[in-house]
């Protein structure tokens, strides 16, 4: 099994956090190594794919936290694991229980507030970023956690590039023109970049962000794609979680 982790959170023995590949169990097309329900895979084996993963970091399948994504600015404090209801955002500060983002080019989001102990996962598509559901998010850590901006760390993960994201008109008029490049009748999008400028205006330390360089869409070998592969796509899955 192959997964990511980013070196920002190494340094910090008490976070545990992975985002998986589609490298695991020896899986093959069309979904691979697959976390998602919902892409039409086989649920049985879904359901072994998570507890491999799981295992690998170390948690039980009860003690992680999801969501069923739905592109909003809904920002939810989770106290267990399993369904949490529809959001796209969730903070904790209990031990042990992992945070969980699906994704397949949309910008997932890890932060933590090493301080107050608070931990919360973001997706953020391009329907997220428009509704800034990760500068909610950071308000909400700011007004129920006293979470100061500038201790906050945080990861930003593989997502689609903007030389691979072509949007038309219509997405691209809700954006400023830093994050977009004409392409005929086309926009190419950075999606990943607006969420950087707003974790930056919020006052967090670039020192203390970390992006990925990776595109899910030109890393074929190793990442989900939905605008690469469609329907067949399958998901990777993000989780952070606080130690003991």
């Amino acid at each position: 099994m192959k997964f990511i982790q980013p070196e920002i959170f190494k340094k910090y023995s008490e976070i545990i956090f992975g985002f998986s590949t589609k490298i695991g169990l020896n899986r093959g097309a069309p979904f691979y190594f697959n976390m998602s329900f919902s892409t039409g895979d086989d649920e049985k084996i879904v359901a072994e794919n998570r507890k491999a993963f799981f295992n690998a970091l170390g948690l039980s399948g009860d003690k992680i936290a999801v969501q069923k994504q739905i592109h909003s600015d809904i920002v939810k404090y989770v106290t267990c694991g399993g369904m949490n209801g529809e959001s796209d955002a969730m903070i904790t500060n209990r031990s042990n229980l992992g945070l969980a983002i699906s994704t397949a080019d949309c910008t997932p989001v890890f932060i933590y507030d090493p301080e107050n102990e608070v931990i919360a996962a973001v997706h953020s598509g391009w329907r997220g970023t428009v509704k800034k559901i990760l500068l909610k998010t950071l308000q909400r850590l700011v007004d129920d956690f006293d979470s100061n901006p500038g201790k906050l760390i945080t990861y930003i993960g593989p997502s689609i590039s903007r030389k691979n994201y072509e949007v038309g008109n219509e997405v691209a008029d809700l954006f400023d023109e830093k994050y977009k490049t004409k392409k005929a009748d086309k926009y190419l999008l950075d999606v990943s970049g607006a969420n950087y400028d707003m974790l930056i205006n919020f006052g967090l330390q670039k020192n203390n962000i970390e992006t990925s360089s990776l595109c899910t869409y030109e890393e074929k070998e190793l990442l989900h794609s939905y605008r690469r592969d469609g329907i067949k796509s399958g998901r990777s899955m993000g989780i952070i979680a606080l130690r003991d």
